[in-house]
C-alpha cells in the first residue's frame, strides 16, 4: 500500500507516545463537521486506527538513526521545537530539522514498502505511476 505521505506521518506521530492523542486526531477521510451532507470515501473510511497502528509499528521498525529518533521524539513526543531540541542534542536547530525530515521520510518510505531516498514524499517508483 502506498498511502503514507509526510503529512499523514507527521499528523499521526504524536500518537506514538500519547495514546490519548488519537482521540483528538481528526480522521482525514471524514467530511467537515459543518457539512452535514458531505460525502466520505467509503474505501478509506475507518482507516484512522489502522494508520495509527502502522505508525507505531513504523516507529519501531523503520531504519532510523539515533539522532533521527531523538529529533522525532523531541518534536512529536515532547513538542519541543527544533532550536531547543538542537541544544539538547548538541547540534544546531537546522541539523535537528534535517534529522526530523529524514526520519519522517524514512518512516513514510518504510510503511509504503519503498527504500528511502533523500526527499522521499510518497513518490511512487516510475514503474508504478
Amino acid at each position: 500500500m502506498s498511502g503514507y505521505d509526510r503529512r499523514l506521518v507527521e499528523h499521526l506521530l504524536p500518537a506514538v507516545w500519547d495514546t490519548e492523542a488519537a482521540y483528538g486526531i481528526r480522521n482525514p477521510t471524514a467530511p467537515d463537521a459543518d457539512m452535514p451532507k458531505g460525502t466520505v470515501d467509503k474505501k478509506a473510511a475507518g482507516t484512522l486506527f489502522a494508520h495509527l497502528a502502522d505508525i507505531r509499528a513504523g516507529w519501531v521498525t523503520a531504519p532510523l538513526s539515533v539522532g533521527e529518533r531523538q529529533a522525532l521524539l523531541l518534536r512529536y513526543g515532547a513538542d519541543i521545537h527544533d532550536d531547543e531540541a538542537g541544544v539538547l542534542q548538541g547540534v544546531t536547530g537546522r541539523a535537528v530539522r534535517y534529522r526530523r525530515e529524514r526520519g519522517v521520510g524514512k518512516i513514510a518510505a518504510h510503511l509504503n514498502g519503498h527504500e528511502y531516498v533523500d526527499g522521499y514524499d510518497e513518490l511512487l517508483p516510475e514503474e508504478e505511476q
